[in-house]
């Protein structure tokens, strides 16, 4: 029996960090085996916000660290597709067939769009990020995937992908895949600041291809309970960053629940809670370091990695746009044209030759 389709995939902005990881690296890995796997580079949603030329031609390389980064965590291209969604250029045209099938007031229901905007300090939404969960469901549909692992923010667009779906099957005829939301317990790991998620404009992260000496560096410099100035007063666990990162990456749990207890007791001071962190995420990390001067030893290997996908996609892309032109029967008006150009040619060639 034909296994089912995942699609899943992230903007190039370059190097991954613990936060990826969790929040959907992870997870990738255990589906890998369960699903026909496509992930996507997705360089044209990164136009919604970021169209300057300076950061298109960042693209190539951004996209090269991600993938290096997938490969290094244990993403097969054997078993996964990877590819770069700007080279497939089925996609554009299926995006085009679905935004006649969608309204603007229901693109502006998605209250995701709204804090895209804001977030990416834009004084008014243009046109293609309005559009935005439109040409998702063009990547969704494109490898007829029928499930999309997301978090419960992003559950909004795979509902609008299943009613664009159920709106082409209805007028043209059964060609794709009404895909389930996969949501699974994806948490959110804060920064190192202890503010906000982790991310790289907030320099608040731990790259997965970070040394070790970076790595205890930022974990030294980590916030804590802010009102514990001594060892000896007892601290707060809960929402300690330092300690919700012991319980995601530290394998040792009797040593995390010894940690928690002397620190609520004031018992332990930080520093000594904090090498034993930057020892657990540091041996985490070591095999992903090690893959990962691997994969760069061999060079042009992942962008052999993104050509190879990017082509198998292509192909995928191709067959399911053949198949949706045929059901909306774009591809009988040309063809009634072009026969009937063909046969007015060669009328005219024939009356030419006789005269």
């Amino acid at each position: 029996m034909q296994r089912k389709r995942l699609l899943t995939g992230d903007r190039p902005t370059g190097r991954l960090h613990l936060g990826h990881y969790v929040g959907s690296i992870a997870n990738r890995l255990k589906l890998q085996s369960q699903y026909d796997c496509f992930f996507l580079i997705a360089d044209l949603h990164m136009l919604t916000t970021r169209p300057a030329k300076e950061d298109i031609e960042a693209i190539s390389e951004n996209a090269r660290q991600m993938v290096l980064d997938y490969l290094s965590c244990g993403i097969d291209p054997q078993q996964s597709v990877i590819f770069l969604q700007s080279a497939v250029h089925e996609t554009y045209e299926l995006n085009l067939f679905f935004e006649m099938l969608v309204t603007v007031p229901r693109l502006q229901r998605l209250p995701s769009l709204k804090d895209m905007k804001d977030s990416a300090n834009l004084a008014e939404m243009s046109f293609g990020l309005l559009g935005y969960p439109v040409l998702q469901s063009a990547d969704i549909l494109l490898p007829r995937a029928h499930i999309v692992p997301v978090g419960k923010d992003n559950e909004a667009h795979v509902e609008l992908t299943r009613e664009i779906a159920r709106r082409f099957n209805n007028l043209y005829g059964e060609v794709f895949p009404l895909p389930d939301v996969l949501i699974g317990d994806v948490p959110t790991l804060v920064g190192t600041d202890g503010s906000a998620k982790m991310s790289k404009s907030l320099d608040n992260t731990i790259m997965l291809s970070d040394d070790e000496k970076t790595v205890t560096r930022r974990v030294m410099g980590m916030y804590t309970d802010p009102n514990r100035v001594r060892a000896d007063i007892p601290g707060t666990v809960e929402g300690n960053p330092v300690f919700t990162y012991h319980d995601v990456f530290n394998p040792d749990k009797a040593e995390v629940e010894e940690l928690k207890t002397r620190y609520r007791a004031g018992t332990v001071g930080d520093v000594e809670v904090k090498q034993k962190l930057a020892a657990a995420i540091n041996a985490f990390l070591d095999p992903i370091r090690e893959r990962r001067a691997v994969f760069e030893a061999r060079g042009g290997f992942v962008d052999e990695v993104i050509y190879e996908g990017t082509l198998r996609m292509r192909d995928e892309a191709r067959a399911t746009l053949v198949e949706a032109k045929k059901a909306m029967g774009l591809t009988g008006v040309w063809n009634r044209i072009s026969r009937k150009a063909e046969d007015a040619r060669k009328k005219r060639e024939k009356r030419d030759s006789l005269s």
